[in-house]
């Protein structure tokens, strides 16, 4: 029997310690700021954490987040024009669901960066890129784009940037 199913649990405690509300989130332009440091303002994007840190940064004394038992969850707002740089995920799979505005996702050949496949997104459609394919992502509405991003594990691997990425050589 696991904890919360045990007799006597404080059911409004453990509802409270459940929720993540918008109006309690805020838009963290750092956490991904090395990018744009590195890569100039189009890189700039927002991570609006709520289960978990993702595979951004360290944010464990965070205590607004709640904690990660099996994913993570956040929104990440991109500016008209910005890009989320290739990436790969060795170790876990990522879900990208559009809320506002338009992304390109792409997936990269694994071998040769150079080949790719496209694909436009709009509001409530999703992607979801396995472990081990690099990926890439460009907002290319006039307005910002929200969309959530989901990781499979509580705490990923950072990702890497092949040779074909523009933040290759980049270290968190």
């Amino acid at each position: 029997m696991s904890s919360t199913e045990k007799a006597g649990v404080d059911l409004d405690a453990l509802i409270d310690s459940c929720i993540a509300a918008a109006d309690t989130r805020y838009e963290d332009w750092d956490t991904l700021g090395f990018q744009a440091a590195q890569g100039g303002d189009r890189f700039k994007r927002a991570q609006i954490r709520y289960i978990g840190s993702g595979a951004t940064g360290n944010h464990d004394t965070d205590n607004n987040i709640i904690k990660a038992d099996h994913f993570t969850f956040s929104n990440m707002r991109l500016p008209a024009g910005a890009v989320g740089p290739e990436h790969t995920h060795h170790d876990v799979e990522e879900v990208f669901y559009v809320l506002e505005g338009e992304i390109e996702v792409a997936v990269h050949d694994v071998e040769d960066g150079t080949k790719k496949a496209v694909r436009t997104l709009g509001y409530r459609d999703l992607i979801r890129v396995p472990a081990g394919v690099p990926r890439s992502l460009a907002n290319v509405s006039d307005a910002d784009a929200l969309f959530c991003v989901i990781i499979g594990t509580p705490k990923p691997q950072l990702p890497t940037y092949p040779p074909s990425s523009e933040m290759f050589g980049v270290t968190r």
